[in-house]
Order: structure tokens, then sequence, then C-alpha cells
């Protein structure tokens, strides 16, 4: 159960419109929203007085936009570096997602430009929903979880079905890819019985009464997850991103961002539509 958002703004991007998509679901309405602003240190003294201003405007029209329960809602304005106060603040408030923006930077585009979205992703344990700048944002009806054996996939599909089971018209969609075929096939929705994978999750989505879908294919994980939810037309895709970090990068983020790519990464830029990742430990 999402009790406890934090949504990180910059002033560009969707991520203000996701959340209000993401808080007209039922079980999302009585969540807490906690909207954050970071004003980097950078700046020098002369414009830091205009970058505080900036700022103030910059959550005010966010929670104006929001247009929540003044109760529900509370905004921040700190100073910092930006991808260390999104992950501080996110434990001071305990925070069960993270949303924000991402501009979609492939992995060492994003280390080289020093990427908030990226740092978080890779550091914090929490569930994280990223917005790319190009994507379309849709009422939330179809949403897909990628399915493996992991614990975080686990976590995913019981986020899936809570976010589900009030939505009017909802349906899930169960897709696991077969990575050990060496030939790609087309995307196909298959019976839950021929992949004891999907049967475990379909039987517990079943319980829900929701229309549940079962879809497969053949080939590279990343590629085929973002071809499956293109295909199906998908409006959230929720993969489950287990804890990489070696114990001794935890604490060296410049050698743990040079840690080699993942199926989380891929997916991340190359989906067209919102993924929310599960960070959960295996």
């Amino acid at each position: 159960m999402i009790k406890k958002i934090l949504l990180a703004v910059s002033g560009l991007g969707h991520a203000e419109e996701m959340l209000k998509t993401l808080t007209a679901i039922p079980s999302i309405q009585e969540a807490k929203v906690t909207v954050l602003h970071v004003v980097p240190n950078q700046f020098s003294a002369e414009t830091m007085t205009a970058k505080w201003e900036e700022g103030g405007k910059i959550l005010a029209n966010a929670i104006q936009y929001l247009n929540l329960d003044p109760s529900k809602v509370s905004s921040i304005l700190r100073q910092g570096d930006p991808k260390s106060v999104v992950c501080e603040v996110a434990d001071e408030i305990e925070a069960d997602l993270i949303v924000m923006g991402s501009r979609g930077l492939k992995r060492l585009q994003s280390i080289l430009s020093n990427s908030v979205s990226q740092y978080v992703f890779q550091l914090s344990s929490r569930p994280m929903l990223l917005v790319k700048d190009d994507i379309y944002i849709k009422n939330i009806k179809k949403i897909m979880v990628a399915l493996d054996n992991s614990n975080a996939a686990k976590e995913c599909l019981k986020l899936a079905l809570s976010l589900l089971q009030d939505i009017k018209g909802g349906e899930l969609f169960l897709a696991n890819v077969n990575i050990d075929s060496r030939s790609k096939s087309e995307p196909s929705e298959i019976s839950s019985e021929k992949n004891p994978i999907l049967a475990a999750a379909f039987s517990e989505a079943k319980r829900y009464g929701f229309p549940t879908r079962c879809v497969t294919s053949n080939g590279k994980a990343g590629e085929e997850i973002c071809r499956l939810a293109e295909k199906w037309n998908v409006d959230l895709l929720l993969l489950g991103s287990p804890d990489r970090r070696p114990s001794i990068a935890k604490s060296l983020v410049d050698i743990d961002k040079l840690i080699g790519s993942s199926l989380s990464d891929y997916v991340r830029v190359n989906a067209t539509c919102p993924v929310l990742l599960a960070r959960t430990v295996d």
C-alpha cells in the first residue's frame, strides 16, 4: 500500500502530471504527498536569493496544479546537492514511492551529465516511478508487470494489484521473457498454465476479479519487455530491480555508478510508458 509519496519537482518534465494521474486512483487518494524542490549549491551568493524565490514558485505551481486536499500535501524547499537531498528526504519521510522526471539518458550519458534520477535510481532502495520527458501520460487503466522469480518482481505484483483493485475498467498484463531462447519471437498472449512463473502470478491476481492477461516472448529481456509494453499499449510498467550494489560501493557513489549496465537501466531509458521500479533486496 502506498501511503507516503515523495514528488521531486524541477519545474520541467511530466512528474507533476504523472502524480496527478496517480492520485486519481482510489487506492492512492489517501496517500500523503511531499513535494520537494532542491536549490543546488553551485550558484553564487548573489544569485541564491533569486534561486530560492524561483524554487518557491516551482513548489507553489506544483501544489496548485496537483489540487490535492491541503491536509494531504506538504512542501519542502531545501538547498544542497539534488541527488543526495532526494534520497535523504525520501528516508526522512519514509516514502513508499518516489516520483520524479527523467531525461531518458543512457547510462554513460547520465553519469557524465550528473543525472539526478540515475543517482537516486542507483542508490535508493525505495520504489521509484520514473517519468521521461518524451512520453505521453495517460489515465492508468492497463498495468503490466514484468515477472521472473525475484522477490522484487513479486513486490511489483503486489503494487500492481493494490493499484488496480479499485480502477474501473482496469486490466493487468503479466509478462515473462524467455531469455534462454536464442531466437526472438513475436510477443503473444498465452494461457497461464503454460508458464510456471505466470501461473503463480495469475492465480494471485485472479482473486481480485479484474481482467488479467498473460503475455510472453523470447529474446533479450530489456528489449522484449519494452516491446511487450508497446504492443499492448500499457499505461504503466512495473519492473523489479534488485539491489545490485556491492556493500563496498554503497558509500562510494562514483565507483558504484560505473558498475555495468542492467535490465532496469535499459527499460527505464527505452520504455514508451512510465516505469515503476521496485528496488527490493533479494
